[in-house]
């Protein structure tokens, strides 16, 4: 068989025909179904798809295939897959080869089902072309509505509608996005203009300027774009089809977009999906509206249709917060078939995917259509009481409620409240869109609110209303303010997803022009002022109010027990002190997997103690000094062996370098000759001794225990002493020692040596449980795991230490470019915040499986701070760790994660 060519189809760009030759003169020809010459389908109808393909559609594209398919009323469209947004970036952020005839392909079936045309000036058919990922991102990346109108398909809009002034509302509206979105025009640039015409006709919003207005603003708006852009706004649909599919793609990479991603973890390399879909309009008249619903209070959790709406508006005024909202109450009485469509819709939705909704909706003419739905953001709270009423409304079962609930999410039910006590300055009173209350400085603008975060100061980001570029600034601040928005705003979703105190919809505040302060009633808030949220009342408060702890409540208290009755592994704490041991207890820490006994040697006498030791010239005068030391360790270990009583504790020996422990600057040293009569140049000439150019990798650790054992011993007797003496008081104690920084098995013997002495020495052995074992953090011992698992009794990744060392970073410089790394992709997640598992995590692997091969049973744990971290907690589990340790407030997030 020989083909002869290949002719495309004149009627059909997806079909082509294929000549071939069987035998000698018998000729053929096959019509054959191929789309676009390609192994793959880059846009799907919205009926060809479904909720289980959201990595190729992207999660908005993937609930609106799946409400298509359920039978809601959503206006009809496609998607452009996330695949094709990654060709797109691989030819150099252009349309791949064929997407436009494929595209061109859909727009007339899109055409065919609507009776519309697009372009047509007659009975125009006009797109919102919206951004969609695989994992929502609200917010984050760019929209464009009203797609389709120029100077010609106006006049066939204001036929269709009948109204003259809603039709100009649109085209403002799309003039304005294209040249913000797809044009890269400053938004402000148009709302200069809009706040000057609001002026001049001495209107308060938008939706009440003229027709007359519109159709010079429209005028204005485009004369901006060709002062700024050098080009004429295009009027071929088309056009601004492509280019608007263009813009989407990279907004994908957006600093916003790039920003959320980071805080929020998300992977940078699933690009986005783009959904055109045939427009309905909420803006035609006093019948019609927009909204946003979410099936429960994403706030409180409480089970209520929690919605917000405006009449004669698009989507944008909603979520934008350009104008307050009203309460979907008002909407029962104005639309009350739609209201009833609505409640209907979200039970149907919830019921479906089993878990809250965030909905969009739009009524046209009385003619009620959902747009979209999503996961809904929530805080904690309202999470732990959703999952918990699902599984007594029978919705779902309790390992599935355990999953709707993020771990992360959980420090949020640790954030303060307002002392009901507390004398409050309420200046002013807007919307409660988050819960929890925040104090801060007053700052007006995101990259403030940033430069001041990063300086250690405390913030409260306030604004007019918050856009997806205030991204970076709502995450560095305490708390979000806007004058504008409703529950439902930009600034709601986002801070409760952050799980950040805001405040909405406060309009009695007004901002000064030059936006470095506000003036609310007599009093005046000024950039660095004081001011104090209320999240779950809306109060703004003057000053700084006196906050206190949160209680749990009965449902958290539930699904925790849900959480320990299902989970593998231990949840210990690192704690140094008895206070934190009370603490991690409390929380329901299994044991301590971390004391860092060094973090007891800097108050008061220790330090004095401590610094005698480093400055002995002889044996016997360390040892003296060691003794003062030694009677002050034992009481900080009985302090916490009882708090821990019955529970074990991980106790290290001395890590940090000696020279952590003597004074640097000169004014210090002075005051170290008069308190302890030594002479000047003696210290000095120990500190230049001590000097490392690379001391986490210099004399530290259990190389501290080799050179000088005595260290060692009197830590050794002072835990030992105390187990002893808390025994005695019926206090059960299990302590574990464990001997930091081994990277030679020999290293450990000698430590262990020097253990079982002092055990001897004390009358502990034989009356005490104890156990010796070691942290992995040089690469080395995790490499030669097997030898050291025979002689350690436990183990312990030092993961801070062991991603240091096996990366090559310093942890305490490597902040100055490892942003970028992650933004590059170079890394995923920061190796210091998540485990680096293809390098770290194959050498703790590693480890795990060459010591359970000669002890199957040996506690392995981690202890450093990817303990408390969701995804690295995921990764022990998976190689099989016994325990992770991490910071008493974190013991909450590692038990559910």
């Amino acid at each position: 068989m020989a083909i002869k060519g290949i002719e495309r189809s004149p009627d059909n760009h997806n079909v082509y025909k294929f000549r071939y030759e069987m035998g000698y003169k018998r000729r053929r020809i096959i019509w054959i179904e191929a789309m676009k010459m390609t192994m793959h389908k880059r846009i799907y109808l919205f009926e060809e798809g479904s909720a289980n393909m959201c990595d190729l559609l992207g999660n908005k594209g993937a609930q609106i295939a799946e409400m298509t398919r359920i039978g809601l009323p959503v206006p009809v469209g496609f998607t452009i897959t996330t695949e094709t947004c990654k060709e797109f970036y691989k030819c150099g952020k252009k349309f791949p080869r064929g997407l436009e005839e494929e595209l061109m392909d859909k727009v007339r079936m899109l055409e065919a089902k609507t009776g519309k045309r697009f372009g047509d000036p007659d009975n125009p058919l006009l797109f919102s072309v919206r951004s969609g990922a695989a994992i929502s991102m609200p917010g984050m990346m760019d929209t464009v509505l009203n797609l389709g109108l120029n100077e010609k398909t106006i006049k066939g809009l204001i036929r269709q509608t009948n109204e003259e002034k809603s039709a100009y509302d649109c085209y403002r509206r799309f003039v304005q996005m294209y040249g913000d979105v797809v044009l890269s025009v400053s938004k402000e640039k148009f709302e200069w203009v809009l706040d000057k015409y609001k002026v001049k006709q001495g209107v308060k919003t938008d939706a009440e300027l003229s027709a007359d207005a519109l159709k010079e603003i429209v005028a204005v708006f485009k004369k901006i774009i060709k002062e700024e852009t050098g080009g004429v706004f295009p009027e071929d649909p088309h056009t601004q089809l492509k280019m608007s599919i263009e813009a989407i793609f990279n907004s994908w990479n957006n600093p916003r977009a790039i920003t959320y991603r980071r805080i929020n973890n998300l992977p940078h390399d699933l690009g986005t999906g783009v959904n055109v879909q045939v427009m309905v309009f909420g803006n035609v008249g006093e019948d019609s509206a927009t909204g946003v619903a979410f099936t429960r209070d994403p706030a409180t959790g409480e089970k209520r249709l929690f919605a917000e709406y405006l009449v004669n508006a698009q989507g944008e005024d909603v979520v934008a917060g350009v104008r307050t909202p009203k309460n979907i109450e008002g909407m029962r009485k104005e639309f009350p078939v739609a209201y009833d469509e609505l409640a209907d819709t979200c039970n149907v939705l919830e019921k479906h995917y089993k878990d809250m909704q965030d909905i969009e909706f739009t009524i046209e003419r009385k003619k009620f259509y959902v747009l979209q739905t999503r996961s809904g953001k929530r805080t904690a709270l309202a999470a732990v009481k959703i999952a918990v009423d699902m599984v007594e409304e029978g919705l779902v079962d309790k390992k599935a409620a355990l999953l709707r609930v993020d771990a992360e999410q959980l420090s949020q039910l640790l954030h303060p409240t307002i002392d009901a006590k507390a004398k409050l300055n309420v200046i002013a009173k807007g919307l409660p869109a988050s819960p929890g209350a925040a104090v801060g400085k007053a700052v007006f603008g995101a990259e403030r609110a940033v430069e001041m975060g990063e300086s250690g100061e405390k913030v409260i980001l306030v604004r007019l209303e918050t856009s997806p570029d205030d991204i970076g600034g709502m995450a560095a601040s305490q708390g979000v303010l806007t004058a504008r928005g409703g529950m439902t705003s930009h600034a709601a979703i986002v801070a409760r997803g952050m799980g950040k105190c805001c405040v909405t919809g406060c309009s009695n505040i007004i901002l000064f022009e030059n936006a470095r302060g506000f003036r609310v009633n007599n009093a005046e808030v000024k950039e660095g002022d004081y001011i104090t949220l209320n999240g779950s009342t809306g109060e703004v408060i003057l000053g700084k109010a006196e906050l206190v702890e949160p209680k749990m409540s009965a449902n958290f208290g539930k699904l925790m027990e849900w959480a320990d009755s299902v989970r593998k592994m231990k949840v210990k704490a690192n704690a140094d002190t008895p206070f934190d041991a009370q603490a991690a207890r409390d929380f329901g820490a299994e044991g301590i997997g971390l004391c860092r006994t060094e973090h007891m040697f800097f108050e008061g006498e220790r330090i004095k103690a401590v610094r005698e030791m480093i400055l002995s010239d002889t044996l016997e005068e360390r040892k003296r000094a060691l003794a003062k030391v030694q009677v002050m360790q034992k009481e900080d270990f009985k302090g916490i062996f009882k708090v821990m009583d019955g529970l074990p504790v991980i106790i290290r020996l001395l890590d940090p370098p000696l020279h952590e422990f003597l004074p640097k600057e000169d004014d210090e040293i002075k005051e170290l000759v008069k308190e302890m009569s030594v002479d000047a140049k003696k210290i000095k000439d120990i500190v230049t001794a001590l000097h490392e150019f690379n001391p986490m990798l210099g004399f530290r650790g259990c190389r501290l225990g080799v050179k000088y054992p005595e260290i060692n011993e009197m830590q050794a007797k002072a835990i030992f002493e105390a187990a002893l003496e808390c025994q005695k008081q019926g206090i059960e104690v299990k302590p574990q020692i464990e001997v930091p920084l081994v990277g030679e098995v020999k290293e450990f013997m000698m430590i262990k040596e020097i253990i079982e002495k002092a055990a001897e020495e004390t009358g502990a052995k034989g009356k005490i449980i104890y156990e010796t074992g070691t942290m992995i953090e040089v690469p080395r011992a995790a490499i030669t795991a097997d030898k050291i698992a025979k002689e350690a009794d436990f183990m312990s990744f030092g993961t801070n230490d062991l991603t240091q060392m096996t990366c090559g970073f310093s942890r305490d410089d490597a902040g100055k470019f490892l942003k970028q790394y992650v933004d590059c992709g170079i890394y995923k997640r920061d190796p210091f915040q998540s485990i680096d598992r293809e390098g770290v995590g194959l050498l703790m692997k590693m480890c795990v499986d060459k010591a359970r091969k000669v002890k199957p049973d040996i506690e392995i744990g981690i202890c450093g701070e990817h303990g408390g971290d969701p995804a690295s907690i995921e990764f022990c589990y998976k190689i099989g760790l016994s325990d992770v340790s991490c910071s008493p407030f974190r013991v909450l997030i590692a038990r559910l994660a």
